[in-house]
């Protein structure tokens, strides 16, 4: 193919609880500029099917060949196409020893897609500050709380603290998070930023919503925008089953970041806190928290 129009690909998805309402989003980036979003739900899907329908449905949406890069931070999507495809081809679609391959009428159609456009395939670390990648995964939770009426969102009180949270996640094992927090009568808001060594965006979630808490006096009223599901759903419903076992997963391993979920929980006793999804976040309140957790990762000043 020459002389293709220049296309990049963003895309999310995922399902919650995984098997369960789902979620994807697409954002197309013309070489001019010009972007258009896409997304979509299902009621009874996973988190592999979505990420996959994202890129169909990316993919499909381009009305002739393209040069496209595409972005997903699935591991699955990006070793399936680039590194499993050609031997569950030949292999007349199944996996090896015959077993059945999961999702083959979504890889069959993304190998279809595939012969239309040139494609370069990246992978991106998920909720690392990138800003595309960031949106995407809102525009998914936004789709699939569209099947779950019972997620309205839930208002501030009026006496609470606001807080946005942001991280950051450097390749080199650096990592920063940044938080906002608006409260009642301030002048104006406060911006906190931290920095940790060999850290991941799921401890630095945590050290971000750690540090913001301890900010608010005791007994506040404080509502929290997590950057993620995976402090959201951790706060609000995994850490009563990891209690209940004795801070152990359902497959008996050890909770990942036990300390910081004890002392995370610890904390939001002594408050009144309100966990919200990032989905909700006020844009005002996020505005340029990315960009401080990325100065924080690097050492740099805000």
């Amino acid at each position: 193919m020459a002389s293709l129009d220049r296309v990049t690909i963003y895309t999310d998805g995922g399902a919650s609880p995984n098997p369960g309402p789902g979620g994807w989003a697409a954002l197309l980036i013309a070489e001019s500029g010009a972007q258009r979003e896409l997304s979509g739900a299902e009621p009874h899907t996973t988190n592999n099917r979505m990420e996959l329908t994202a890129a169909v449905e990316a993919l499909r949406a381009l009305k002739r060949p393209c040069d496209v890069t595409l972005y997903t931070d699935s591991e699955y999507l990006r070793r399936g196409i680039t590194e499993w495809l050609a031997d569950w081809q030949a292999n007349g679609w199944q996996r090896a020893r015959g077993h059945e391959l999961s999702n083959q009428d979504l890889w069959q159609a993304l190998a279809a897609e595939t012969r239309r456009h040139r494609i370069t395939w990246r992978w991106i670390k998920g909720h690392a500050g990138d800003p595309h990648n960031e949106r995407v995964d809102r525009l998914a939770a936004a789709a699939r709380a569209q099947l779950a009426p019972s997620e309205a969102p839930v208002q501030p009180a009026a006496a609470a603290t606001q807080i946005a949270l942001r991280v950051s996640a450097l390749p080199g094992g650096q990592g920063g998070w940044a938080a906002r927090l608006s409260a009642p009568g301030a002048d104006a808001p406060r911006v906190l930023t931290g920095r940790a060594d060999a850290a991941t965006s799921n401890q630095l979630e945590l050290l971000a919503a750690l540090g913001a808490l301890r900010e608010c006096p005791p007994g506040a009223a404080v509502h929290v925008y997590c950057p993620s599901d995976y402090l959201y759903q951790g706060i609000t419903r995994w850490i009563a089953g990891w209690k209940a076992r004795g801070w152990t997963t359902r497959t008996g391993g050890p909770v990942q970041h036990a300390d910081l979920w004890r002392a995370l929980e610890a904390e939001s006793r002594r408050r009144e806190v309100h966990w919200a999804p990032a989905r909700e976040t006020p844009v005002d309140l996020a505005e340029g928290l990315d960009r401080l957790a990325a100065q924080a990762a690097r050492g740099e000043q805000g």
